[in-house]
């Protein structure tokens, strides 16, 4: 592995580096306003929530390297201490690249990306109508980042006074993540689309962790370490039950290989347990592995239990 200080780099590849590996990182589509009422519309990826009560989050507009210029937003939010921050969602991502061009300060980026004001309720700067979501925020505090060295940055702390969401992408009274279909920045000229999605719940209990694992699952040659993770959110190490598989008189099964690759661990255990080499570890492991994938880590569990 590569070691890279920052100081070896310009500030371009810095800049592209850190980001590389702070990914994928939510947008902050963010409306904001001069006191005359110019509107201004601008994405930022240095953006993340901080705490929910009261809900707060984070920006980081940062003074162009290029030019040494403040960007309109960073000044117009600390001018009016208000701005609002819209998500974005897989359709809008071109629509909001226009908005990221150099513009002078009377112009309205909201035209220029042909999107619509959505009126706030609290705070005066709009939002993008054409968002799922929405959040109207104020000014908590800013803070410059290590300008005794040169340093561009900034981060503003903002509290959400007000939260809008379509409902269009509400199910059961929850945000659904499909439905919302958001995207995030990650380095160069790269996103990511968020409707490639899994679930992977963070257990309630304290786990026997990977370390308490019996030698011949922890150094499995087929289990993966996500696939240990997983058998180690147990809160105590399982035992054999001696009722585990049950199959009728009736049941069959095609071969060992068949089975599997049909997403059918019972039919491949099933073959495996009426032939000669039902101790067989490597095979026990992969109907394991196929039973992890399907969340059905008790009986994984079992079949591991069972060599």
């Amino acid at each position: 592995m590569k070691t890279i200080l920052p100081g070896e780099l310009s500030h371009r590849d810095r800049h592209q580096l850190l980001l590389s590996g702070v990914s994928p990182r939510p947008i902050a589509f963010i409306g904001s306003q001069d006191a005359g009422g110019v509107c201004n519309l601008s994405p930022y990826s240095f953006f993340n929530a901080f705490a929910s009560n009261p809900p707060i989050v984070a920006i980081g507009p940062a003074i162009s390297a290029k030019t040494g210029q403040a960007k309109d937003t960073w000044l117009n939010i600390l001018d009016t201490k208000e701005c609002t921050i819209s998500a974005v969602s897989h359709e809008m991502v071109h629509k909001m690249n226009l908005t990221a061009g150099a513009y002078p300060p009377d112009v309205d980026e909201f035209d220029i990306a042909g999107f619509t004001k959505r009126p706030s309720v609290i705070v005066a700067p709009p939002s993008v109508a054409e968002s799922p979501y929405s959040m109207e925020c104020k000014l908590m505090e800013s803070i410059e980042l290590r300008r005794d060295i040169g340093g561009n940055g900034n981060i503003m702390l903002l509290e959400v006074v007000a939260f809008h969401v379509a409902d269009s992408v509400m199910v059961d009274g929850k945000v659904d993540p499909l439905r919302m279909d958001l995207v995030g920045r990650m380095g160069y000229n790269y996103y990511t689309r968020t409707r490639d999605t899994f679930q992977a719940a963070q257990p309630l209990h304290a786990c026997i962790g990977i370390d308490a694992l019996p030698e011949h699952i922890r150094t499995s040659p087929i289990l993966t370490g996500n696939e240990l993770a997983q058998l180690a959110y147990v809160s105590v190490l399982p035992v054999l039950d001696g009722t585990f598989p049950e199959f009728d008189s009736a049941y069959r099964a095609d071969s060992f290989e068949i089975e599997l690759a049909a997403g059918n661990p019972e039919g491949a255990l099933f073959v495996l347990l009426n032939s000669p080499s039902r101790h067989d570890r490597i095979s026990l492991h992969r109907v394991a592995q196929v039973l992890i994938g399907q969340g059905r880590i008790n009986e994984a569990w079992q079949v591991l239990l069972a060599e």
